[in-house]
């Protein structure tokens, strides 16, 4: 089964389909791929080792390893792709070329075609002057194109050439800005501001979204609006740059929770709750946020939509391999109760050190239904290379682009039995562009963008000074969660004396059942014996011994012993004892061992 990268959908849903019949899935399509030309490699990073022989034009050279590398969208003619990459060896100042030094960001060709200077590529970032790029944050991912051609988003920055189009030879390192953008959360303006991450531009090229980290290791995600400042007198940040204003805490205080306590006592599934975790993006219109949401069903973790005016959620994916690959979530029908301990782990065995488990999925705005779950972009492609985040359409429909990055050590090499792949790259390079063409397609225009308010009307305004809102929890105890078409499902929820947080969930499923295909019956228990003070870390001990019955047979059971399972989210370095078998219709599905 193909896998899909978080966010691949971002630009796939290009406007709501709320009332409108859903079609019968669309059959594979022809798609030529190709690999984007990149500046040239070299070896050392030494200050001149990028020789005119290395770069005749003297234009810059890169290295083979960066693990910073990140490819963006398209400019609105399609014809060029921003890049995030580092420039290494450049001749030091004033010798030619010596601006091509250190993280920057580029144009690069996608139709064949060249610029003025020769090169397939541009840096838009390079020798811009030091009064037109002050307190610059570190932060240079997630790059964007916004719509109109003549600004970027890079980080936390936004790059603006006037009104001249960024891809244009007459968008110079003079005309070009690059401006801070701050986030004031203290009400008086003062202070370093908020640490935004996952920052991105909606398409009407002003608004914004962004999440946050917080404190006990969730994250929350706003909305909000670019404001040029150019004379700021408050704030760390005292030079021109852009405000994020209008501030909504992307929340609904109003709304059902997706688990809690109703009035008797019992627990309540809400998979229709706005649950807005990990932000990936907007709809090509606009109209739609699109995020990493509460799983539906347990350790199964998904893209969601919501409808910037009516709150309206969709669940773009639901099958076990979308988003974060699940091998712990093959059963299906299981609500999400051990959720409230796993889900961390859950997302973070997605890749193991630098082996990624992604492949690009094309898939149409209804997401998967029955047997239909996509086609592969690179159907066929080296499985060492792996796909990476925010895959973009061009704006005519008609072209893709994705990036990825060779498998590299400690995921191979060493004590790891997989051996490391030779890279087919240019120089040896660990990281590569790519384009895919869609053969059977004819350009389209892009679709009107949607009038999003400034303030969002189902989202809790959150201006400078405000305290984030208590976040519901589940009282510690023992409840029953009914299923919505049989059975019940009785779950304890023991929490940690100091911290709160939940330490050990234990389900009792008996003929529980959702949909009427899928039933489910046994016992699960899972307890995290991490360190409470580090939320980023996971100690699993886990026990399961379920039987599914219905439209396929189905067990989840774990061997002797039960099963171990280590990671932290912040290195995504998996380990695991014992075992966690999945068995679907006689077929098994198993956790990776260590270290592939």
């Amino acid at each position: 089964m193909a896998l899909l990268p978080l966010a691949a959908l971002a630009l796939l849903f290009s406007k709501s389909s709320f009332g409108q019949r859903i079609p019968k899935p669309p059959r594979p399509e022809p798609i030529d791929i190709v690999e984007l030309p990149l500046p040239p490699v070299i070896s050392s990073s030494a200050v001149g080792a990028c020789t005119a022989k290395a770069n005749p034009r003297r234009t810059g050279c890169i290295g083979q390893e960066f693990t910073d590398f990140q490819s963006g969208d398209f400019t609105p003619d399609g014809n060029h792709v921003v890049v995030n990459l580092e420039f290494i060896g450049a001749p030091e100042a004033p010798a030619p070329g010596s601006i091509y030094t250190g993280e920057q960001l580029i144009l690069v060709k996608t139709n064949g075609k060249t610029f003025a200077n020769g090169d397939s590529w541009k840096c838009i970032t390079c020798g811009v002057p030091a009064a037109n790029s002050q307190s610059l944050d570190p932060e240079r991912d997630y790059p964007h194109v916004a719509r109109n051609g003549i600004k970027a988003l890079w980080g936390h920055k936004i790059i603006d050439c006037g009104s001249t189009l960024l891809a244009s030879d007459d968008c110079t390192p003079d005309k070009t800005h690059i401006y801070p953008i701050f986030w004031p959360t203290a009400a008086d303006g003062s202070g370093a501001g908020g640490v935004p991450r996952e920052m991105r531009l909606h398409p009407d090229d002003v608004h914004m979204g962004w999440s946050s980290f917080t404190a006990n290791g969730g994250q929350n995600t706003y909305f909000g609006r670019l404001q040029f400042n150019p004379n700021p007198s408050s704030g760390d940040v005292q030079v021109p740059r852009y405000d994020l204003v209008d501030v909504n805490l992307l929340t609904d205080l109003t709304g059902p929770a997706p688990l809690m306590v109703n009035d008797n006592g019992e627990l309540e599934h809400h998979p229709e709750a706005i649950g807005v975790g990990e932000l990936r993006g907007f709809s090509g219109a606009g109209d739609e946020i699109l995020y990493i949401g509460p799983s539906i069903e347990a350790n199964n973790i998904d893209i969601f939509a919501v409808h910037v005016i009516t709150g309206k959620v969709r669940r773009l994916t639901s099958h076990p391999e979308y988003a974060d690959p699940m091998w712990m979530t093959a059963m299906r029908g299981i609500p999400p109760l051990i959720d409230a301990i796993t889900i961390t782990a859950a997302a973070s065995t997605r890749n193991n050190y630098q082996r990624r488990f992604f492949q690009p999925i094309l898939i149409d705005r209804y997401g998967d239904r029955g047997s239909y779950f996509g086609q592969q972009v690179n159907a066929g492609g080296d499985v060492n290379w792996n796909g990476r985040a925010d895959p973009a359409f061009s704006y005519d429909g008609t072209k893709i682009v994705y990036w990825q990055a060779l498998v590299t050590s400690p995921a191979c090499g060493g004590f790891n039995p997989l051996l490391c792949p030779v890279s087919t790259a240019q120089g040896g390079r660990t990281y590569r562009v790519m384009l895919a063409r869609l053969k059977s397609r004819t350009p389209t225009k892009p679709v009107p963008v949607f009038d999003v308010p400034d303030f969002i009307p189902w989202a809790t305004p959150f201006p400078p000074g405000t305290e984030l809102p208590a976040e519901y929890s589940i009282p510690p105890g023992t409840y029953t969660l009914r299923g919505k078409v049989s059975g019940t499902a009785n779950a304890t929820f023991i929490a940690d004396s100091t911290t709160g947080r939940f330490k050990t969930v234990s389900v009792e499923y008996d003929n529980y059942s959702d949909d009427g295909k899928h039933i489910v019956d046994g016992v699960e228990t899972v307890t995290n014996t991490a360190d409470p003070a580090n939320p980023w870390m996971s100690h699993l001990d886990w026990t399961s011994d379920l039987v599914g019955t219905g439209v396929v047979r189905a067990t989840k059971e774990t061997g002797p012993g039960g099963f171990q399972l280590s990671i932290d989210a912040m290195t995504n370095a998996f380990n695991a004892n014992g075992t966690l078998t999945t068995t679907i219709d006689g077929v098994l599905y198993r956790q990776p061992a260590n270290g592939t």
